[in-house]
């Protein structure tokens, strides 16, 4: 699942495959010192120059016609330090070596997303979140950072160093230089018991401010045309481990969660009428489960659908009106929607253009299957959030621009000026960025 698919002709294509760019030079630098080189010729020769990591934007957040940095040979770790607890990982790693690596050391991050398949410096970069009644996105759980900047200089940020730099790096967005490594806080590993269970959406609604407050990572998804959820509550947990078993995991991950759910877009593509039935028969395959774990393989799960996504954060309070609204405006569409509704929270963190920032949030998250028309229902449930004041993740289907996001983040106009500093000539610069923060 790993994507960064370089086509023959040197074409780059994002994960989803709704993105595709022609770079006019690609590297892939092996140290600091090579990638400052690569910018500092970029400027000479008048290319823009943008990093990717594995391609899991849906946005055009990484596309260029400029030079296109790979990050494969800035990888692995530099550094854990047990007394300050934190480890320091250069920006191309994989955040699933990452967790396997941290897990060898008998260490972790304190929350996670549900996939780890992205570059540490991309997922970061573009404010990738689980869920979290008090821990937020993994840009949150940030200690210090590495940043190239336009003129190849190389910053180190962090709350005692550069920190109006460090305030918005975190989640930059791509837009105030390259990161090369980044400084994580690491905790000493412990066990997560998981809860899986269907329950009607009429009750999580109801009780979603007791779910929320009674678990430390509560998240569900809603199948669209059903009544029906399936909830996750992930606590931590004095043990015994009693992972889910190979046989289990295979059938229940994999067949259900990945097999059945090919099939299910495929003939739901075939014939969109089935729809709803679909989603009925889905919404009841998988039955309810426990089991406990280390963290990374209670947060994350392959995802082998392969799907285009839109994700909204709202203020947490509003999260069950604008899921009401969701349903009806879905009811009343007549649209045809075949994937789950993904809901998730985090508390309000410091960054300045984290979704969650200055305010405990809620994310909702719409997806659709790879190749279907997603515009119809994308554009629908995107009306609703924006009248919420819902700010969208920058990694993932959107339509706002940088007007719209001077009202929803109170923090704009601090990352601009930053900007205006450390890239005055828009080196970083690209289509996506002139929309979203203003050429």
């Amino acid at each position: 699942m790993s994507s960064t698919a370089s086509g023959r002709n040197g074409t780059w294509r994002n994960w989803g495959g709704n993105v595709a760019a022609r770079p006019a030079r690609e590297v892939t630098p092996a140290s600091v010192e090579e990638l400052s080189a690569v910018i500092r010729r970029a400027a000479e020769d008048g290319l823009k120059v943008k990093a990717v990591g594995s391609g899991h934007s849906f946005t055009s957040i990484a596309a260029t016609d400029g030079v296109l940095i790979r990050p494969q040979l800035l990888t692995g770790i530099r550094d854990i330090d047990r007394v300050a607890m934190t480890v320091t990982v250069e920006a191309g790693t994989p955040l699933k070596r990452l967790n396997m690596a941290l897990a060898r050391e008998g260490l972790s991050l304190t929350n996670m997303g549900d996939i780890m398949e992205q570059t540490v410096s991309g997922a970061t970069s573009t404010g990738t979140h689980g869920t979290g009644r008090d821990s937020g996105s993994i840009a949150a759980q940030i200690k210090g950072l590495e940043l190239v900047t336009a003129d190849g200089r190389v910053l180190t940020c962090s709350e005692k160093e550069n920190p109006e730099v460090f305030a918005a790096a975190r989640i930059g967005l791509g837009a105030l230089g390259i990161v090369t490594a980044i400084t994580f806080a690491v905790e000493p590993i412990f066990l997560l018991a998981a809860r899986e269970e269907p329950m009607p959406f009429a009750r999580v609604l109801a009780q979603f401010d007791e779910l929320w407050a009674e678990n430390e990572h509560f998240e569900f998804y809603w199948f669209p045309h059903t009544g029906s959820t399936n909830t996750k509550r992930n606590n931590r947990s004095a043990g015994p481990e009693k992972p889910v078993g190979q046989v289990a995991g295979w059938f229940e991950d994999e067949l259900l969660s990945n097999g059945v759910f090919q099939v299910a877009q495929w003939v739901g593509r075939a014939a969109p009428a089935t729809i709803p039935t679909i989603a009925r028969i889905s919404s009841k395959a998988l039955s309810a489960r426990t089991y406990t774990d280390i963290p990374y393989k209670v947060f994350t799960s392959p995802r082998r659908v392969r799907f285009v996504e839109m994700e909204y954060a709202v203020a947490r309070e509003a999260v069950v009106d604008v899921l009401r609204e969701l349903r009806t405006m879905v009811d009343r569409s007549g649209l045809r929607v075949s994937f789950p509704v993904e809901v998730r929270t985090a508390p309000a963190d410091d960054i300045t253009l984290s979704t969650a920032s200055g305010r405990d949030s809620a994310y909702i998250a719409v997806h659709m299957a790879k190749g279907s028309p997603y515009q119809r229902y994308f554009t629908a449930a995107e009306r609703i959030f924006t009248a919420h004041e819902g700010r969208p993740h920058w990694g993932k289907v959107h339509t706002r621009d940088a007007e719209y996001f001077a009202h929803v983040y109170p923090r704009f106009g601090e990352f601009t000026a930053l900007r205006d500093r450390l890239d005055p000539d828009r080196l970083f610069q690209n289509d996506y960025l002139r929309r979203v923060l203003g050429a």
